[in-house]
């Protein structure tokens, strides 16, 4: 395994020769096609459909599945490292990355041959954009008591799906969703998981939520009014369908982690650089040791993060548990990068304030990943079940 540096001095231990050319790959259209448009696109509230149509053509999309359905076939640990270098040329699409491979996530892991067969190449590689339809306006953190609901029309017949899904990523836009549905009673088990074209009749998304960043990326409510889906489409057994979502989010988590990652790396970055400029009493700021104690702190946190968040992945890529060490890289990553994008605004003190530069918008970006994917608070509780087990009741 050789270590490479990147132009900002990231050391990498890539696995493969193929793992450094991809990574080289990512960087070159992260460099001309992604960051120069980022700052104009966000504040426009510009979705870059085009950007995954190339990373889709460039083999991007489907980096952690098996190439018989078009994947990749890479460990997560290169993936993730993908995913940490989109995130730092934009995050909306860095987490549209993480958020598409999620929604591939329970028809390649548990789908039969023939449902990949079918649907996972045009998912992967197809130019096809996914969402992952979990949590609702009543159902977030406790998503168990989700309230959509799936009624069969019979034996053999169709599924039909009505229902209101939120916080939707790419809600509106996406070509399929991975649907939970309650198929059952109340509670975990009554819960089943449909694939659903996002062109099927009865499918609606509402207007994108007003939010404080991630403007280019939208975040919708999906309406599901009586669509039907045949039982082709459900994914795993009847009732499996909450374990599906779990399984999905351990993983994702490693996505969001990799991405925070990212978006710290791109303040410190910024920072380093004003601070090298930005002359004061004479000489530049970079002198002072005060900031250069702050600049090392953010340095640490983020070489910390991505500590942690690979020594997740290789742990899955491994076939061992890694539930917890994910929710561990998802709860320290997002804070660390809310930390270190604070402090980016206070090394370039009032211009960081400004949408001149960049790091006032990661600042906001940066709050935004603390939240999806499972709150911190519910990390730190799914850390703790691991530790001393279930709450008593």
């Amino acid at each position: 395994m050789a270590a490479e540096s990147n132009a900002d001095g990231v050391e990498r231990r890539l696995p493969t020769d193929e793992a450094r050319e991809l990574l080289a790959l990512t960087r070159d259209i992260a460099r001309r096609e992604i960051a120069p448009r980022a700052a104009e696109e966000e504040a426009a509230g510009h979705f870059p459909r085009e950007l995954f149509a190339l990373l889709s053509r460039s083999g991007l999309l489907g980096l952690p599945y098996d190439p018989e359905y078009g994947g990749g076939g890479q460990p997560y640990e290169v993936y993730l490292q993908v995913l940490e270098e989109l995130a730092a040329a934009r995050l909306t699409v860095g987490l549209g990355v993480s958020v598409h491979t999620l929604s591939c996530h329970a028809l390649a892991r548990f789908g039969t041959e023939q449902q990949r067969g079918a649907q996972l190449p045009a998912m992967l590689g197809g130019g096809l954009l996914g969402a992952y339809c979990l949590s609702e306006p009543a159902a977030g953190s406790d998503a168990a008591a989700l309230r959509t609901r799936a009624v069969r029309e019979g034996e053999g017949g169709d599924w039909v799906i009505d229902g209101t899904k939120a916080w939707i990523t790419h809600g509106g836009i996406a070509d399929f969703y991975t649907v939970m549905a309650r198929t059952g009673g109340p509670g975990a088990k009554g819960i089943t998981a449909f694939l659903v074209p996002g062109d099927a009749p009865g499918l609606s998304a509402a207007p994108p939520e007003r939010k404080m960043g991630m403007t280019g990326s939208p975040t919708a409510q999906v309406h599901l009014d009586g669509v039907r889906v045949s039982d082709a489409r459900r994914l795993g057994a009847e009732g499996q369908g909450f374990a599906l979502a779990l399984d999905a989010l351990d993983s994702g988590r490693l996505g969001i982690a990799a991405c925070a990652v990212g978006l710290g790396q791109a303040a410190l970055d910024e920072a380093v650089a004003y601070a090298r400029e930005r002359r004061q009493f004479g000489r530049p700021i970079a002198d002072f040791q005060g900031l250069r104690f702050l600049l090392a702190d953010m340095a640490t946190r983020i070489e910390a993060g991505r500590a942690l968040y690979l020594e997740a992945a290789r742990l899955r890529d491994e076939g061992r548990s890694f539930g917890r060490c994910a929710a561990m890289a998802k709860l320290f990553c997002t804070d660390a990068a809310m930390r270190v994008t604070t402090d980016a605004v206070q090394v370039l003190g009032g211009y960081g304030y400004t949408a001149d530069f960049p790091v006032e918008r990661y600042l906001r970006e940066a709050k935004m990943l603390q939240i999806v994917e499972g709150t911190n608070q519910i990390q730190r509780v799914v850390i703790a079940r691991h530790l001393v087990g279930p709450e008593s009741r």
